[in-house]
């Protein structure tokens, strides 16, 4: 039974319900639940479901037209329409009559086959959009060939859609309801190796250790997962392994331009061009110092999980992983997986975070939250913090976030407050996240200063399943 997607279903819906044109633009990464999403928005609603392939315009026409007299009950391989404007022509004529929903899945292969299709359903959508009752979706993967060719200004179909939906894989919050065995900390662990897309979430074993899920999956050579990250960049992209070479850079410590050059010998405008393509793919992101926008500060990180950890360690242990020796590769990466996971429940903080303000039941009203790094002119050495969002030039949140087996002390929370005095907020509020809850001292320090908020991992996770909004499946 389908679960979730609940936000756009309700926005199809609603607009499924107005009887009029629609044109609606579906795209997204592969594998993050696009199609099961239009799937269960088709039920019970008379429709056409067409998906392109990678072929050229007559096998797509055919196709085309096997669907849509498929609809009236033709099934005869001998009947083909002359073009896509005839069979078009067509589906508008029957959508006049009666509401109907037209799905043209992904989109870009049978656009790019078909060089004036744009522009011949521009043309219909203009002829036809005052009297048609036809809702219109075009899905993609190819999110830079959406957003260049149907989004754009540029496009021939600019300015006609109605809707449009960017599908994003699930956040934490949302990972955590999709098993029942594993506990919370194990579910921390799913998501930092594997993160929200529905696809890469369905390799997961519900209840078999961590360990053994790593050595079924990152390190089992038939494993779907053990080639995703390079399989997924051939479909994507003309020249992977440059790509390869880039995020394998960022994934072993090289966060900076400079350094993502010197590693990967490609100059910095080469970098700079390739790297604009991983975050239009939503690989990697750009980040600078919270409040800063000066470029030169910014460093590049993995920001799809399930790549992070692939990069970081399955090209150097491939050829023992072909060899089948995943007891011997999953000792090697145990020693840094708690390491790894720092940077994880920072985010899985932040996302408390945009809940708890959403919620109303944060002291600060953010617009934005991330990471600050800079100077201490005081000390003159280099500072982090590790989350930061303001409210206004006078107020403001900082966040130290732990993911250690020991109780955070009161030194952590003496730290976090000289780096909130860098700066001249009025009011400052502190936020320690642990995964291991507080010592007795930071406890009593906190309660004296007051406008401190100490977090524990189980204290979060508690919160989340309180403020659960809706069931999760694999939408």
């Amino acid at each position: 039974m389908f679960v979730g997607r609940e936000k756009e279903l309700t926005a199809l819906n609603r607009l499924y319900a107005g009887d009029r044109f629609e044109f609606v633009v579906i795209y997204g990464r592969r594998r993050v639940g696009k199609t099961t999403l239009i799937n269960q928005f088709l039920k019970e609603k008379k429709n056409i479901y067409f998906m392109g392939v990678e072929s050229n315009e007559k096998q797509n026409l055919y196709n085309f037209s096997r669907s849509v007299m498929q609809y009236n009950s033709v099934d005869s391989p001998e009947v083909s329409f002359s073009s896509f404007q005839t069979a078009l022509e067509y589906v508008f004529k029957i959508a006049e009559k009666e509401r109907l929903v037209l799905v043209i899945d992904e989109y870009p292969y049978v656009a790019k086959s078909s060089k004036s299709l744009a522009s011949t359903l521009q043309m219909l959508i203009d002829e036809h959009k005052a009297s048609s009752r036809l809702m219109l979706i075009l899905c993609g993967s190819s999110m830079s060939y959406i957003e260049d060719h149907v989004l754009s200004y540029k496009s021939p179909l600019y300015g006609r859609r109605t809707g449009q939906m960017k599908i994003l894989p699930f956040e934490y919050r949302e990972v955590t309801q999709f098993y029942h065995g594993f506990n919370d900390e194990q579910l921390a662990y799913i998501y930092g190796l594997y993160g929200g897309t529905p696809q890469y979430l369905r390799q997961v074993q519900d209840g078999v250790s961590i360990e053994d899920n790593i050595k079924n999956t990152f390190l089992n050579p038939i494993s779907m997962i053990f080639e995703e990250p390079e399989n997924l960049l051939k479909q994507e992209v003309r020249e992977p392994a440059v790509y390869n070479a880039l995020i394998s850079a960022i994934a072993n410590g090289a966060t900076r331009m400079s350094k993502i050059s010197s590693k990967t010998g490609e100059p910095s405008n080469v970098c700079s061009h390739y790297l604009k393509n991983l975050i239009a793919l939503g690989i990697v992101r750009k980040e600078m110092p919270y409040g800063n926008a000066t470029d030169n500060k910014s460093i590049y990180e993995i920001a799809d999980p399930l790549f992070r950890f692939w990069y970081r360690f399955i090209p150097e242990n491939a050829s023992l992983i072909m060899r089948g020796a995943a007891d011997v590769v999953y000792k090697r990466i145990f020693p840094y997986l708690s390491d790894y996971m720092g940077s994880v429940f920072e985010e899985i903080a932040k996302q408390y975070l945009w809940e708890k303000m959403i919620a109303g039941e944060c002291p600060v009203l953010f617009s934005s939250i991330g990471r600050w790094w800079g100077n201490d002119p005081v000390n003159k050495r280099q500072e982090e913090i590790d989350i930061m969002a303001e409210q206004d030039k006078d107020t403001a949140l900082f966040g130290e976030c732990k993911w250690t087996n020991e109780p955070v002390d009161k030194q952590v929370l003496d730290t976090l407050e000289r780096r909130s005095q860098l700066f001249s907020y009025t009011h400052t509020f502190l936020y320690l996240f642990s995964r291991s809850g507080f010592t007795k001292g930071c406890i009593e320090y906190a309660e004296e200063k007051g406008d401190v908020v100490l977090v524990s991992y189980e204290g979060m996770m508690k919160w989340f399943r309180k403020n659960r909004r809706s069931k999760i499946s694999w939408g």
